[in-house]
């Protein structure tokens, strides 16, 4: 806790100083541009990742970057998703897998969760993603079957985005593009979907205009 605590003396005493009207303006109220839902694993830091300020992006995360399907769970993600697609009016909604998910590595052997009830049942909404892999990607070893697992996870979960209501509606009306992504935060590097191409192609600055707009055109 000690590193913790002078962390936040020196926000305090330093940082915030020095963002002072931004926090003015963000108290009169919020419009971030995406909702970004990634995992709850502590390597990974969305505005590290995405280089934005406080009030840019709305953050959902979890054990898993997992979006049970509309009424699926009673849990706070429907309700995230909700206000922030019908209250808010993100305009992108970004599903951000990353390397070494220790999530998906329980979702392939359930043997390393067994004592975490919990994280168990919870894996239980990825079900979808463990029968894709097992189904699909049998003949490859155990590493290339984790880096498989971790990119369907998140196309199943852009799937179970589209069940809530507020993104259908969204969706049908061409107001609401979503994106999945795969971060290799050890690499530092990013892929995103291409679904002309049904695969996922990595980031860089000559094909972040064209991966995105590939990526919205899949809605």
């Amino acid at each position: 806790m000690d590193k913790i605590i002078r962390g936040v003396h020196e926000f305090q005493d330093t940082v915030f100083g020095s963002h002072k009207q931004l926090f003015e303006r963000l108290s009169e109220g919020q419009r971030p541009d995406a909702l970004f839902i990634t995992c709850s694993d502590s390597r990974i830091d969305p505005s590290l990742l995405t280089q934005t300020s406080p009030g840019e992006i709305f953050v959902l995360r979890n054990a898993g970057n997992i979006v049970p399907p509309y009424g699926a769970s009673s849990g706070g993600e429907a309700a995230a998703v909700e206000y922030a697609v019908a209250a808010l009016g993100v305009h992108d909604i970004i599903v951000c897998g990353h390397s070494q998910c220790g999530a998906v590595a329980g979702l392939l052997d359930p043997e390393l969760v067994a004592g975490l009830p919990a994280v168990s049942s919870w894996l239980q909404h990825a079900a979808t993603t463990k029968r894709i892999v097992d189904d699909n990607y049998a003949e490859l070893s155990a590493a290339e079957r984790m880096t498989a697992a971790i990119k369907e996870n998140v196309l199943v979960q852009l799937d179970n985005l589209r069940t809530h209501p507020s993104v259908a509606s969204r969706l049908s009306r061409g107001e609401l593009n979503l994106h999945a992504w795969v971060y290799e935060f050890e690499h530092g590097t990013l892929f995103s979907y291409c679904p002309d191409e049904r695969r996922f192609v990595q980031f860089g600055k000559e094909s972040v205009e064209s991966a995105t707009a590939a990526t919205g055109a899949a809605n």
